[in-house]
């Protein structure tokens, strides 16, 4: 019986020094890394001449992503991503500036916007009175 108890912690002992470290490197291969520690932020901004975005004709187009980093087609990705967080992402919180003096022309311009903002989905349209107009809101987010 003796040798039989000796014989069975050997056994035990070598299966734990073979395969012990085949065990140890799958529990510590590391696990599948998220791609990036904030949620996705890009989206397809257009504008385009007309009453609605069904019956506009396009006029310019531009991608803008805001996470990680401010890039994209835009022409100020980093104003615009930062006037975005500033309004959370709320496309109708940008104000108009008071500065600025447009004519009563009507000439409808759509500005639409589709993707993704900080992981939730968007889709945003809005029909401002002429180019004057859309330019007074926000500062960069409409300026391309």
């Amino acid at each position: 019986m003796r040798n039989t108890a000796r014989w069975a912690a050997t056994l035990a002992l070598t299966a734990t020094a073979v395969c012990g470290p085949l065990t140890g490197a799958a529990l510590a291969a590391p696990a599948a890394a998220p791609a990036s520690l904030y949620a996705p932020s890009a989206l397809v901004l257009t504008i385009g001449h007309g009453e609605s975005a069904a019956a506009a004709t396009p006029l310019r187009a531009v991608t803008l992503t805001c996470a990680p980093t401010a890039s994209g087609t835009h022409p100020a990705p980093a104003l615009a991503c930062a006037e975005l967080r500033g309004a959370a992402g709320d496309f109708d919180a940008l104000a108009a500036r008071d500065d600025a003096l447009c004519t009563k022309e009507y000439n409808p311009v759509v500005v639409t916007v589709d993707g993704v903002w900080q992981g939730k989905r968007v889709s945003y349209e809005r029909t401002f009175g002429n180019e004057c107009v859309k330019s007074s809101y926000g500062n960069s987010v409409f300026a391309f």
